[in-house]
């Protein structure tokens, strides 16, 4: 069992974007998650997380504000209680145009072990 608040959770600065920042609420270090890690974005207004791509699927979670998500080449706006699915290799990004923090969860497979 693992029950934290957010607020005992640290919060890291994104190096991938500008304006962001992560927590890892759910991970193999601090809960002993054997399969997925749970994260938490912050995106400032004005903010986002560069165009990159990983080998691995994301679920993401809307919780406030709203933003573009980009995926291959199209973007979406993304608001409040929606959710996307990024598969595995696909070049994805994020980008906060609104005056409000866009705030998500961002679920995904534990990374491998090297």
């Amino acid at each position: 069992m693992y029950l934290k608040h957010i607020s005992e959770i640290k919060e890291e600065v994104v190096d991938m974007g500008k304006k962001t920042t992560i927590q890892w609420l759910i991970t193999d270090k601090n809960a002993g998650a054997q399969n997925y890690f749970m994260r938490r974005f912050v995106i400032k207004p004005g903010g986002e997380i560069f165009k990159h791509a990983h080998n691995w699927e994301h679920e993401i979670y809307c919780l406030q504000g709203e933003g573009i998500i980009g995926v291959g080449d199209k973007e979406y706006t993304m608001k409040k209680d929606m959710f996307v699915y990024v598969p595995p290799g696909v070049e994805h990004w994020y980008r906060n145009e609104s005056d409000e923090d866009w705030v998500f969860l961002c679920i995904i497979p534990k990374p491998k072990q090297k």
